[in-house]
């Protein structure tokens, strides 16, 4: 049984080891953050967000299933206002290498020398930052944001599960744990 425990966190860490989301959390240390039960999205900085409608309603699903499993209650009259936006790079990735033949120990003029053409690859993808807010609803005060890096998918069979394990991730930061001294 101790041999399947042991598995068991060294797969949920390598799982975590493969992840390709760089994730990153601010907040204020003066706020009691266990006040915050209700929340809501803050309209007009989500619909500022530039990209695809469909890409929008995935990060607030999201974000609502977050909230849910963390007990927090979506509400009109909210603790909370959530707010979201979005950057995006492009990556350009190139890679060099020779592929060739040579002749080995001893034969021809020179032993080391090799003969080949060099190769070159190029390679683009779409990194993507997400940021998540947390503004406190009475005081209209930022008191928490997260952030996640990661590589972007196309592939609209992936887009649901790679924008949920984004969010998933930046919010498994909230609430932050605050060091008693």
């Amino acid at each position: 049984m101790k041999t399947f425990k042991l598995f068991s966190v060294f797969f949920v860490m390598l799982l975590a080891s493969c992840s390709s989301i760089s994730v990153y959390s601010d907040y204020d240390k003066s706020v009691n953050f266990s006040q915050f039960k209700t929340y809501a999205f803050y309209k007009p900085g989500v619909d500022k967000v530039e990209i695809s409608d469909l890409d929008k309603k995935r990060i607030l699903h999201a974000i609502e299933n977050q909230m849910a499993a963390k007990g927090f209650t979506k509400s009109d009259n909210p603790d909370l206002l959530v707010n979201i936006f979005t950057k995006t790079r492009e990556e350009v990735n190139v890679n060099q290498f020779s592929a060739g033949w040579g002749y080995g120990w001893g034969y021809g003029w020179n032993p080391y020398m090799m003969y080949g053409w060099p190769s070159t690859s190029v390679s683009t993808s779409t990194q993507g930052t997400l940021f998540i807010d947390f503004v406190d609803a009475k005081k209209k005060e930022l008191v928490w944001q997260g952030e996640g890096i990661g590589e972007l998918t196309r592939n609209i069979d992936k887009k649901d599960e790679k924008i949920a394990d984004f969010v998933a991730q930046i919010l498994a930061q909230y609430p932050p744990q605050v060091s008693k001294k």
